[in-house]
């Protein structure tokens, strides 16, 4: 069994997906949810569906190996979903080539500091893109620059605001994210 490790930090939507798509998995099992924020919904969604959650805080996630030697006894692999802090490096490289992020654009446009939720949606729209999408990538030391695992892109029409955008971009995140980490998992796409 493939035990994975979800890192939220907020509603935790992209969280719930995962719970959802993997609840009768044989081969994959959601764990740990992890967030940074005692506040975050994602506890409850964890808590609802009986999956342990573990609430971290900046101190021992940046300054200690505290965090990444507890991660490794409960986890395989670590799915970002709406991580608000940037993965320190003792965590990505106990973790190198088993963390992976969506990113709400087509990287490399629309990536690094800074560009993230609906950052990312008003440049697309400002910058009048034709399409947009995600990207679901490896967690390396920089933003958004892991290797790429998939894109998919979705038309971006001239009425489109920000907050349309987003749904668009909330709907494939919804459909692939699942989908291409257990292909990744299984073996299916490298």
């Amino acid at each position: 069994m493939i035990r994975i490790g979800i890192f939220a930090s907020g509603e935790g939507t992209n969280a719930q997906r995962f719970i959802d798509y993997f609840k009768n998995s044989k081969k994959v099992r959601i764990s740990l949810v992890v967030t940074n924020n005692a506040k975050a919904k994602v506890i409850e969604r964890a808590q609802k569906a009986g999956i342990p959650f573990m609430l971290i805080e900046r101190e021992s996630f940046y300054n200690s190996n505290r965090v990444v030697e507890e991660l490794k006894a409960k986890i395989d692999f670590i799915v970002l979903a709406g991580f608000m802090w940037m993965v320190p490096e003792n965590l990505i490289k106990a973790f190198h080539n088993k963390m992976v992020n969506v990113h709400p654009a087509l990287l490399p446009a629309y990536g690094g500091k800074g560009m993230y939720g609906m950052h990312v949606h008003e440049a697309v729209i400002k910058n009048k893109e034709k399409s947009s999408g995600i990207t679901i990538h490896f967690v390396n030391e920089h933003y958004d620059e892991g290797k790429i695992i998939f894109q998919q892109q979705c038309m971006v029409n001239t009425d489109d605001t920000p907050q349309s955008l987003a749904e668009k971009i909330h709907k494939l995140e919804y459909e692939y994210y699942p989908q291409i980490v257990e292909k990744l998992l299984l073996g299916n796409i490298s």
